[in-house]
């Protein structure tokens, strides 16, 4: 992989943030979406690189601004290689259920999590399938591993099986697909409660450049990544 173009939506932070570092220092350019104006800048400031790296403010729920971002990443850098379904996150109630949760606050999780990758498959698969390129779905262990009445979990499930059938779909068009599943990891996402073992984001940013990583005729499928100690 030699100065590929990639797209990775909800990058602002953790995970996405550490994936669009690793690929800039390694001579890529990167377009990076992110909901919070502020948020985005302090990356794009932070992170240098101004020649190849494109900050978008995009919902990657939204199909509008979804399908703007891969329009606009394209025409900024003339082509894409490789689309990073990242942006998810959960609801403020976690960790209450199904059972006892609040409903109001589950519909921007569910199409963040799940409409999400699929807008950026509509977007991107065209353009992918010009490049010989790869569509990286980022997961989850819970979406491997199920627990009681968990509505994140059921997302992430939904998750895996999107991966698979748009594998199927993808393979014959010279599109690779890989779903890559994090355990438990030091983000934001935890809202300051981190469990006490957790891996920190950087691994999980290895394993996604790694999948990026691999040449055009090889279509590595799955990578589940989990901090030792983690018995899930």
């Amino acid at each position: 992989m030699t100065g590929k173009t990639v797209l990775i939506t909800g990058a602002t932070s953790g995970i996405g943030a550490h994936t669009a570092r690793l690929l800039l220092d390694r001579g890529h350019r990167v377009a990076v979406t992110g909901r919070d104006e502020t948020k985005l800048k302090s990356f794009l400031d932070e992170t240098g690189h101004s020649d190849r790296l494109l900050g978008i403010i995009a919902d990657a729920a939204n199909w509008p601004a979804t399908q703007a971002a891969v329009t606009r990443t394209v025409a900024h850098f003339g082509a894409l290689h490789a689309a990073v379904a990242n942006a998810g996150f959960i609801p403020a109630d976690h960790p209450r259920t199904i059972a006892d949760g609040d409903p109001e606050l589950w519909a921007p999780m569910v199409l963040t999590n799940v409409l999400g990758p699929a807008l950026l498959a509509n977007a991107a698969l065209p353009h992918l399938e010009t490049t010989g390129g790869r569509l990286v779905l980022i997961g989850s262990v819970a979406g491997l591993k199920n627990s009681p009445a968990n509505l994140y979990s059921a997302t992430k499930w939904a998750v895996t099986g999107m991966a698979e059938n748009l594998r199927m779909y993808a393979t014959s068009r010279g599109v690779g697909v890989t779903l890559v599943n994090p355990g438990m990891t030091d983000t934001a996402f935890w809202q300051g409660g981190v469990p006490p073992v957790a891996l920190s984001p950087e691994p999980v940013a290895e394993a996604i450049c790694f999948a990026l990583g691999q040449p055009s005729d090889v279509d590595l499928n799955t990578l589940t990544i989990r901090p030792v100690g983690q018995p899930v």
